[in-house]
């Protein structure tokens, strides 16, 4: 890349709070393996952040947060872009690639409840009360499960939309990203984390993309120790079920994912559902792929992190069971057999292969990957079977048609 004879690599940003803090933790990470490299931040409005009086569905952009990073990606003004990974489409422009996907905190969504409202629960607020999202998915979990509340847009940052919520009486509660929440350091602000069963949460929310271009060999060596294993397969199955379901902020699509031992071998179960917009009609599936390993080691030369016999990783959104990664770090894919760390590069510049925008993860074997992506499509086709088609259909067409009686 032309930046990195001036050991300056430009990061592309949105220009939020919260956008500004993932991207600082983005390079933090990236200094503390690379303390040679200097970083600097372009941080930009996008789309989205500029039309705040219109609903996301009924701008009709399917990239509303990400087209203008990816605009100065292209025409090389930035090196990188760091994404909520839930923002970014499961097709990305051409010459674009994810090159890492950060270990995924919560991401399950959150209620924040009004001060005079702290007691209550969704179950037990007063009849009519206003809960604010922006989301379809959200909307149309709500109405289906709590039909006696009322749903409105709110729009803007977090900042922005806490704000509404206790400065007025508008809202009695706001429906976010426990993520984000928690990267704000407001999880004090959150009244409840809402679990899977009640609340499906976004194809890859909570996640972190590190997203550049394709052909940059050299940013990609530089990203790929940091791309999670255990987080890139449950975001790819994701995502692949999306992008095959055709779905997007245009329906109401909702997913969980773990990723758990079983027996001596590892399942990755995966929940899809898609939803009418008044939360009446419900379509679900759920499947899942056993795999004899997946590997979390061998590490890079500048691996971001040691193994450590204690260290523990996160398998589960809804419990806190926890697997020692010893377990899942010993076998090594057929390609790479027990090469050193050269190996792992020259097998990740080898393999080009693009899987939902993903560049292939050099710690998972290349089977897991694609039974990963089969796995998505396999879920997707299963609720086709069940209607989900017609059910979104019906959800785009109410957006599209009033969307034309406003300007019209």
């Amino acid at each position: 890349m032309e930046s990195e004879s001036k050991k300056v690599i430009r990061v592309g940003s949105r220009k939020s709070e919260l956008a500004l803090i993932q991207t600082n933790f983005v390079i933090d990470s990236l200094k503390k393996i690379y303390p040679d490299k200097a970083f600097t931040i372009v941080s930009m409005t996008t789309l989205g952040d500029r039309v705040l009086n219109v609903s996301l569905p009924k701008i009709g952009e399917k990239s509303l947060f990400t087209k203008d990073l990816e605009d100065a990606l292209r025409n090389n003004s930035v090196d990188f872009v760091v994404h909520s990974l839930k923002d970014l489409p499961t097709t990305l422009p051409d010459g674009l690639a994810i090159g890492a996907v950060f270990e995924r905190e919560d991401p399950r969504d959150a209620l924040v409840l009004r001060e005079d409202f702290k007691d209550y629960t969704l179950a037990t607020l007063p009849e009519g009360s206003v809960i604010g999202t922006s989301s379809l998915r959200r909307t149309a979990q709500l109405r289906g499960s709590y039909p006696q509340l009322r749903v409105a847009d709110v729009r803007g940052n977090l900042n922005t939309r806490l704000t509404k919520l206790n400065s007025g009486d508008q809202y009695a509660a706001l429906l976010l990203a426990s993520a984000g929440l928690h990267r704000m350091g407001w999880a004090d602000k959150i009244s409840k984390v809402l679990p899977c069963a009640e609340m499906k949460y976004a194809v890859g929310q909570g996640a972190l993309a590190v997203e550049c271009r394709a052909d940059d060999a050299a940013l990609l060596g530089l990203l790929a120790p940091f791309s999670h294993p255990e987080t890139y397969c449950r975001i790819l199955a994701e995502r692949s079920f999306l992008k095959t379901l055709g779905g997007g902020c245009s329906a109401p699509v909702g997913v969980s994912t773990t990723l758990k031992p079983l027996d001596a071998q590892f399942q990755l179960s995966i929940t899809g559902a898609v939803w009418s917009l008044d939360g009446s009609i419900k379509l679900d599936h759920t499947l899942k792929q056993t795999f004899v390993q997946i590997k979390r080691t061998q590490k890079h030369k500048l691996s971001p992190t040691e193994e450590q016999e204690c260290k523990k990783i996160k398998i589960s959104d809804d419990a806190n069971k926890t697997v020692p990664p010893e377990i899942i770090s010993n076998v090594i894919s057929d390609k790479i057999g027990n090469c050193s760390d050269v190996s792992l590069n020259e097998e990740f510049h080898a393999d080009k292969r693009i899987f939902c925008g993903l560049t292939a993860n050099v710690s998972v074997p290349i089977e897991v990957i694609i039974k990963c992506d089969n796995l998505g499509k396999d879920l997707a086709n299963a609720l086709i079977e069940k209607g989900a088609l017609d059910v979104m259909k019906v959800t785009q067409d109410l957006i599209r048609n009033s969307t034309v009686a406003k300007t019209s």
